[in-house]
């Protein structure tokens, strides 16, 4: 028998809104009140996510980010900044204690990640994970140079052609793993550099050529472009594969849209907490 979990395809939210159901997903499965969730997002406006460590005076450049008309938030999760634009976002909630999900951050990654890893091969890409394998490898990641998410693949990232094509964040807290990333369908690569500081102009030109050696959207693979709701439908089926689970689609009742609004408004439409030091 396959296993049951619940899908939320909550559609374009405000950045707010969407860290505030990923942290509300998270407490509801802790206490067991929901079972584990695969959930489906998009961003209105785009937005600029920036990581639960980052600094945002010493890395971003909020005139950018204001001048684009973009969203702006900071993660619960870790790594780097991440524009929202033209892709699929996606959380997974599921408890630590779960036969499947080993122990380890890294390899719990490895295995939600095969989920996307079945999505990529049904839009016809051959994607593989990355493995950091020399020495300077495993360092660089330790020590990112950059501020971009997507400059580098971390553990278990997947790769096609040896370039990054989705980028993935995860926490655990109450006994529960969030794992969120980014789907890239399309990416507009001098808006994304644009909204990061730079010691110098000759770094930034750097980082961003190197950047296209590292990084690729979906549709600069495939000679037909993806649509969202193709990608929505090849990335469930994969999520199904991978992870060999039965998804059953939901929707938030209004007592539960109520605490996630207000978990919006008391954190993550907070400045206190989106630009603390």
């Amino acid at each position: 028998m396959k296993e049951t979990w619940r899908f939320i395809d909550s559609g374009n939210c405000s950045p707010a809104y969407n860290m505030a159901l990923d942290e509300a997903l998270l407490d509801w499965h802790s206490k067991g009140l929901i079972p584990p969730t695969i959930r489906f997002y998009g961003w209105n406006p785009a937005t600029l996510s920036i990581g639960y460590f980052q600094k945002v005076e010493k890395e971003i450049n909020m005139d950018k980010v204001k001048e684009y008309g973009l969203g702006f938030v900071r993660r619960p999760t870790g790594g780097r900044g991440v524009l929202h634009d033209q892709e699929l976002t996606y959380s997974v909630i599921v408890s630590e204690d779960h036969p499947e999900m080993p122990k380890t951050v890294t390899e719990a990654y490895r295995v939600i990640s095969e989920g996307i890893l079945e999505g990529f091969k049904d839009v016809g890409l051959d994607a593989y994970f990355s493995i950091p394998r020399t020495d300077e490898e495993k360092s660089a990641l330790k020590n990112p140079r950059s501020a971009v998410c997507f400059d580098a693949p971390s553990w278990y990232e997947l790769v096609v052609e040896g370039r990054k094509v989705a980028g993935s964040a995860q926490t655990r807290q109450k006994g529960v793993i969030l794992q969120h990333g980014s789907i890239i369908l399309d990416i507009d690569e001098d808006k994304l550099f644009d909204l990061f500081t730079y010691s110098s102009d000759r770094l930034r030109q750097r980082m961003q050529k190197n950047f296209k050696n590292k990084a690729v959207a979906i549709n600069a693979l495939r000679s037909e472009p993806l649509t969202m709701e193709e990608a929505k439908v090849a990335f469930k089926k994969g999520f199904e594969k991978g992870l060999n689970i039965e998804l059953e689609p939901y929707t938030l009742s209004k007592e539960e849209e109520e605490i996630v609004k207000e978990i919006a408004n008391n954190r993550y439409n907070n400045d206190e907490w989106n630009f603390r030091k």
